[in-house]
């Protein structure tokens, strides 16, 4: 295995939400997620790591100009005995100022197996176009 092999293989520590980043609102211990952001002609398409999310936890809203993203994550069953933990259960939030840009009004969402894809759809006005010549 080569070095650039291990690096893909490292998984990123999850980031706790900072004290300094106002007072939190919900009980527990809350984290940023991991996105990947993908831009096309027709849209912005995000696509955010929710693990042990459901889609009934997931909370998408647009006030102001800022996409503010909020999912719980549901805690252990209580009757299962806790042997090894390598990481704290909490939810997830996290914030995006959208331009003017987006559609906001198009905005989808959709969820599968722990993994958030937001699709942004560019405003028609701005998306590009091609002019016909006639002759």
């Amino acid at each position: 295995m080569t070095k650039k092999d291990k690096k893909e293989l490292e998984v990123s520590k999850k980031k706790e939400i900072e004290k300094n980043q106002g007072e939190p609102t919900r009980e527990g211990v809350m984290y940023v997620p991991e996105v990947d952001i993908a831009e096309n002609e027709e849209a912005i398409t995000l696509y955010a790591d929710l693990p042990g999310v459901h889609p009934g936890g997931v909370d998408i809203d647009v006030r102001e100009g800022v996409l503010t993203l909020t999912a719980k994550v549901d805690s252990r069953k209580e009757e299962d005995k806790l042997v090894y933990r390598e990481y704290d259960i909490g939810g997830y939030q996290r914030r995006f100022t959208l331009g003017e840009r987006i559609d906001v009004e198009k905005i989808s969402a959709k969820m599968n197996n722990g993994e958030l894809t937001l699709v942004l759809p560019k405003a028609e006005n701005l998306k590009p176009r091609k002019i016909q010549v006639e002759s």
